[in-house]
């Protein structure tokens, strides 16, 4: 099972910055950051920062369709959500072995890293923000909007790894990114082309609904909207 929540205690390591103090057992230091991918052209130590700051935001994603799939009024969104989230935490594990395989540390949490999980939890904790105070119709398009942000950046950041991907030599090096990306990327074309159709079918569906949505509307009766609607 892979790390979802990188902490000291599983192993998590990270370089000290002005505003952060790390633990000197915890610490990465420079020359080991310099060391990665050495013997290629690449940037090393932003290669090492940018895997980091996507397995934050895939570990991110994860946690968050485990919420929302626990959360949601609709079995048609909950089952989609538990089935996306089990492919999130997969590529969680993808990514760690990529690292591995590189040569790096998996648990190496990068500056840009915590920015992204930082973002990450607001995005999670803005799911809970309008429960029992709005119809329960917003409170899943508030869940799927998350969703949708979330799964933008996942999309933009495997095209990203795709191209550097195709932009290097044959070797080892090449082989891990491409056997990485070739599972990976279908996927997220699915996760966010499905999040932003399903996005504007709701949004379609509830504006153009003659029935008036109240805010004492029954979990039972959004249900039913729902399934309508998708089907």
């Amino acid at each position: 099972m892979p790390i979802l929540t990188p902490t000291a205690a599983t192993g998590a390591r990270s370089v000290p910055q002005e505003m952060t103090y790390v633990d000197p057992v915890h610490q990465v230091m420079p020359d080991e950051r310099d060391e990665f991918l050495a013997e290629t052209d690449l940037n090393g130590p932003f290669v090492a920062d940018l895997l980091s700051d996507m397995l934050a935001h895939e570990r991110c994603g994860a946690q968050l369709y485990r919420s929302l799939a626990g959360r949601t009024n609709s079995p048609i969104l909950g089952k989609k959500y538990e089935h996306f989230g089990k492919e999130t935490t997969e590529h969680v594990e993808i990514l760690q072995q990529l690292v591995g395989r590189l040569g790096g540390d998996p648990m190496y949490v990068s500056p840009a890293a915590r920015a992204t999980t930082k973002a990450g939890t607001g995005l999670l904790e803005s799911t809970f923000l309008l429960t029992g105070s709005v119809d329960l119709m917003t409170q899943e398009l508030v869940m799927l909007d998350a969703v949708l942000l979330a799964e933008a950046k996942d999309h933009a950041n495997w095209s990203c790894l795709a191209s550097l991907a195709d932009s290097l030599p044959e070797g080892n090096v090449r082989t891990a990114f491409v056997e990485a990306v070739e599972h990976v990327e279908p996927q997220e074309d699915e996760h966010f082309g499905w999040a932003s159709d399903m996005r504007c079918k709701l949004i379609s569906a509830q504006a153009t609904s003659r029935t008036m949505q109240v805010a004492g509307e029954t979990a039972e009766k959004v249900i039913a909207r729902i399934k309508r609607w998708l089907g």
